[in-house]
């Protein structure tokens, strides 16, 4: 089916402010259905309210509307400009709600105005719990005993019903605010009522919690001809009772059977094909019973999500910008992937790579805050490591987090206390990853750690090697002992130089040196959506040990721009904004633009922004590596916030230049003693 023409101006509605559970992944998407758009004559209007997002930059919407996110927003925008339709999907719950309520209001019927991307039935029958239960049970798929709640007494009822544990989920919230789990009778009425006063509608759903099962979650996409295709199968490392925000994810699924896997996959696309008749993408999360494989599906997000951004950048396969030319009518198998551009978009990714996304935290800024986690999101940021195994991607991500740790433990952090340890894996916290790998390194079986925290057996096991092999290097007494083909297995296992020289107890410029004398560099792997199967000449790589190097420098002069890693109070999207800025100034003079980050969610991240990519930590070791392997003219640091500020000096002391403002005059406006003298 070919474009609607009848579509010549669409309505793009925004996120508004970043809050937890609804950050930048949100910028991302908007940015890239923009883009999408435009590249097919479509006049596209902008309505959102966060001046710090790239979305809302001039050189992208051909209208942009700084406005609060309301009703009278949206009429103003159908009353001044001629729109054809609405897109919705790309702004997340905050957008979904605003189109439900304009819908409610008669707007769009007024106007004449189509709502493409999704429809409201779809979003009315996700969002409604009891709809949705029923839906579900009406196409034959499971789902947890459940009742509907909007009162006080109608909750008691339905808790009696269930027994205990059981989940409150109020509808129409974001970031799980509101839910909870609860164990014990006596905590029921006071849950019961947080939920019912955060939901907008006074309305929970009372559920038989499902503790312990694994959680797992699909990215979809649809077009008009009920044409599904699969993006990604994430795979939470931590078990339910953790908010998927929260949870360490792990793409491609690492535990699943062929024959579970098959099951989720059928019961995905029958899900989302039951939902109306919409045309974009869906988010599918599902719990399976790590005994005997029972699978329920927990919840449907028929829209761009969070999720959406992490598996595009772990696939490479833009979900947004697909997603926005469906709506247009477009249908998977007219379109090409922008990647391989030979393959149809209707062609599902294959990784031949792993990545490991963890959240950031930013308990410190808050002292006396609960850090245990559950079905309320408390991460501001996330990280994305790519490697080779998993070892390799969980280390990265370690490094990624700016939280100074140096990878997965060995960097003088581990926790000694054997009781400590064990009361923090029973009760998840931001550090229960770090306290996982101290309850192998001091003898805890595999087992109580398995009972203690759910965690699959698998994941616990890759950690487990993590500690032999340390126990291995730590029968070396120098980094001049250690045989190549060991300092070989440590680097695949991603270790830093920094976390062997801490083990070994001696400088990280000794390690380093020996790394180098060995011969052990690290080489750039393309991200292609195929595993190499087809031609592609994207520009997005990641490091890793072995022995192709699939990134070729070019003879031109460059630029590298650092990044400002994982979102945080301080250091948010406003950084990522100038760094997207910085990457087209670089490319307008003519220089080859050359990009470092982490953050999954970010524009700066996003493949054909720079002309390179490389998906690796603001971490010294990673950035020195692609300076040696690309020899750029100069390294911008003053984009990226006080993530690459605080490189500056290292950059300073080996003679790498830095572009813009010199390092003598940023260390003189970060001391602030000889900043106030030269006022003086």
């Amino acid at each position: 089916m070919p474009k609607d023409t009848s579509i010549r101006s669409v309505l793009i509605i925004g996120s508004g402010p970043i809050i937890i559970g609804q950050a930048c992944e949100f910028d991302y998407s908007g940015s890239q259905a923009i883009r999408s758009l435009k590249e097919e004559g479509v006049e596209v209007t902008l309505l959102n309210s966060n001046p710090a997002t790239i979305m809302t930059d001039p050189i992208l919407a051909d209208h942009v509307y700084l406005k609060p996110l309301t009703v009278e927003s949206v009429e103003q925008i159908l009353q001044e400009r001629q729109i054809d339709a609405v897109l919705p999907t790309m702004g997340g719950q905050t957008a979904l709600n605003l189109a439900i309520e304009a819908g409610q209001l008669g707007l769009w019927e007024k106007y004449g105005v189509r709502l493409i991307g999704v429809d409201l039935d779809a979003i009315e029958l996700t969002e409604n719990r009891e709809a949705f239960r029923q839906l579900m049970v009406s196409k034959g798929l499971s789902v947890a005993p459940s009742y509907i709640a909007n009162s006080y007494l109608e909750g008691m009822e339905a808790a009696q019903k269930i027994g205990f544990p059981l989940v409150i989920r109020p509808s129409y919230t974001l970031g799980g605010s509101g839910g909870s789990f609860v164990m014990k009778e006596e905590d029921f009425p006071e849950a019961l009522k947080r939920g019912l006063s955060m939901s907008p509608t006074h309305e929970v759903l009372v559920e038989k919690a499902v503790l312990g099962w694994k959680e797992f979650e699909l990215e979809l996409l649809r077009d008009a001809n009920d044409n599904v295709v699969i993006i990604c199968t994430v795979e939470n490392l931590d078990p339910m009772g953790i908010h998927t925000g929260d949870s360490i994810t792990v793409a491609p699924a690492m535990t699943l059977s062929d024959t579970a896997y098959q099951r989720m996959r059928d019961e995905a696309m029958l899900a989302m094909r039951s939902l109306g008749n919409f045309a974009g993408g869906c988010n599918i999360q599902f719990a399976i019973n790590p005994e005997t494989e029972e699978l329920i599906v927990i919840e449907i997000n028929p829209r761009v999500s969070r999720s959406s951004a992490l598996a595009s950048k772990a696939t490479g396969y833009p979900i947004a910008k697909i997603a926005a030319k469906l709506a247009l009518g477009y249908t998977l198998d007219e379109l090409k992937n922008p990647v391989t551009k030979t393959t149809s978009a209707l062609f599902e990714p294959t990784l031949d790579y792993v990545i490991v996304k963890m959240p950031r935290w930013n308990f410190e800024k808050f002292h006396g805050a609960d850090t245990r986690l559950g079905l309320q999101m408390k991460s501001v940021g996330e990280v994305m490591g790519i490697g080779r195994s998993f070892q390799e991607a969980l280390q990265k991500a370690c490094q990624s987090l700016e939280n100074g740790r140096m990878g997965l433990g060995a960097d003088k952090k581990e926790w000694i206390r054997t009781d400590d340890i064990l009361q923090r894996l029973e009760h998840a916290s931001e550090d229960r990853i770090f306290r996982l790998k101290d309850a192998l390194r001091l003898g805890v079986p595999e087992r109580t750690i398995q009972k203690l925290t759910r965690i699959d057996p698998w994941f616990i096991r890759q950690i487990k090697e993590l500690v032999k092999l340390e126990e291995e290097l730590m029968r070396y007494n120098v980094p001049e002992d250690i045989p190549r083909d060991f300092f070989l297995r440590l680097k695949q296992a991603g270790y830093s130089d920094a976390q062997i020289a801490w083990l070994l107890r001696v400088d990280e410029e000794a390690v380093a040196k020996r790394r180098k004398e060995l011969g052990l560099r690290r080489v750039y792997k393309t991200v292609d959506t195929c595993a190499a199967e087809f031609e592609s000449n994207t520009p997005y790589f990641y490091s890793t040990f072995e022995g192709e190097n699939e990134s070729i420098p070019s003879d031109r002069k460059k630029i590298v721009v650092l990044g400002s890693g994982p979102n945080r109070i301080g250091q948010g999207i406003e950084f990522d904004y100038c760094c997207v800025h910085g990457l087209l100034a670089i490319k307008d003079v003519g220089y080859e633009a050359i990009m470092i980050n982490c953050n999954p969610e970010t524009v700066s991240t996003d493949f054909d922004v720079a002309d390179k990519l490389y998906f690796e930590p603001i971490f010294w070791e990673h950035i020195e590596e692609i300076i040696h392997h690309e020899k750029p003219d100069g390294v911008i640091v003053q984009l990226g916030g006080q993530t690459a500020l605080k490189l500056a000096k290292t950059f300073h002391e080996r003679g790498i230049p830095i572009v813009g403002t010199s390092f003598e005059n940023m260390d003189l406006a970060e001391d602030r003693g000889a900043f106030s003298d030269l006022l003086k």
